[in-house]
């Protein structure tokens, strides 16, 4: 996200970067699942934003970011350009590989799992609340209901192991207005495509003739933002 928020800057596009809580730099504990939670956050940040006359043309999210910026434009409707990178489209998948076998017969036995990392660290809580709320998450549901007006850019790594690539196809084929780029060899990170995905990321922003991203030389505090995230898949 740091070298698209400085791609942007040079294209003299504004950019406002956060992490939901418990991820990255922000405070608070991680919570597993809680899209419908961080959905509501990211509605609070543009609602904050555009409360400083800034014009939001686009929001970005990476990994669970990516899936949190589409049920947000499938419930509220109000951006009119979506960028999913590395987004989960079958949230069901992945869970044994962070929870391990039986996960589902041990929470329900005991309310929660421990996850910790490879150092046997302690890592964060995973309750049956939480797991719940990320498998009745229906993504397929939302991906129907994003308006055709709203332009989504889906961008995936050949080489992605947290997410599978198939699961990019998947945006491509129930999003009425969607464009689906993927990367050769590129890791869920982007390791090392970096400047790859950044210049991706611009060249969909600017198809858009209305939204170039110019800061308004009538109104200084009138910009065009770009709001990008990043949270755990």
């Amino acid at each position: 996200m740091v070298t698209i928020a400085n791609v942007f800057e040079r294209a003299k596009i504004s950019s406002f970067r956060f992490d939901f809580a418990g991820n990255g730099e922000s405070e608070g504990s991680f919570q597993y699942g809680n899209y419908r939670r961080e959905v509501e956050d990211l509605r609070s940040v543009l609602q904050h934003l555009r409360g400083e006359n800034r014009v939001i043309s686009a929001i970005v999210g990476h990994s669970k970011g990516g899936s949190v910026v589409l049920l947000y434009v499938a419930k509220y409707k109000d951006v009119q350009a979506v960028v999913n990178i590395s987004g989960r489209f079958f949230l069901e998948r992945g869970m044994e590989w962070r929870l391990g076998k039986d996960y589902f017969k041990r929470i329900r036995e005991n309310g929660f799992i421990d996850v910790r990392n490879r150092k046997g660290k302690f890592e964060y809580r995973v309750t049956e609340e939480s797991l719940m709320d990320r498998l009745t998450t229906n993504t397929h549901e939302a991906c129907l209901s994003i308006h055709e007006n709203c332009r989504v850019l889906t961008v995936h790594g050949t080489n992605d192991s947290i997410v599978h690539v198939t699961d990019a196809s998947e945006f491509a084929k129930h999003i009425k207005n969607h464009k689906l780029c993927l990367i050769e060899g590129a890791d869920h990170e982007f390791t090392s495509h970096q400047h790859q995905l950044a210049s991706t990321v611009l060249a969909f922003f600017k198809l858009d003739p209305k939204d170039s991203g110019d800061v308004s030389t009538s109104n200084r505090n009138h910009m065009t933002s770009v709001v990008a995230i990043k949270s755990r898949i």
